[in-house]
């Protein structure tokens, strides 16, 4: 067989692999918000450099919990859960620098605390407000922070 057509067939399986992994995206994309309550959150892994460490992402409100899932991955578990007891909101600051490049358009970087220490999130303005909301809204008896 010449090389110019394995060339070609090797092309057109990783575009092939490509399309399905496009596909299996959409399909988690829908099974994660079948319920609602899913938004575009992001969640900064590393906070070492300035502005750096971004990882795009997908939120959802599970009970008292709030679930965070990579954008770009096929795991229907969530990468990481915050519970709201655990969970306090402490301020709201605009993207800086490469932060702009690294976040969804128009989104806004909130700072949390929680006991294992500072979480910086960040996500569209009426987002935001329902995030607010949620962690006020704590059922009767529960400790808000």
């Amino acid at each position: 067989m010449p090389i110019w057509e394995w060339l070609l067939e090797s092309a057109a399986v990783v575009l092939l692999l490509l399309v399905l992994f496009g596909v299996a995206l959409i399909i988690r994309r829908r099974w994660l918000s079948r319920h609602g309550g899913t938004f575009e959150l992001s969640y900064r892994a590393r906070a070492t450099a300035p502005g750096r460490g971004w990882l795009l992402g997908l939120g959802r409100y599970a009970g008292d919990r709030l679930e965070w899932f990579r954008i770009f991955s096929l795991s229907p578990r969530p990468k990481r859960v915050w519970a709201r007891s655990t969970l306090s909101y402490v301020s709201r600051r605009e993207p800086e620098g490469v932060e702009q490049l690294s976040l969804y358009p128009g989104h806004v970087v909130i700072r949390c605390d929680t006991p294992a220490g500072a979480v910086e999130l960040a996500l569209g303005p009426s987002s935001l407000m329902g995030f607010q909301s949620w962690l006020e809204a704590a059922p009767p008896g529960a400790q808000h922070r």
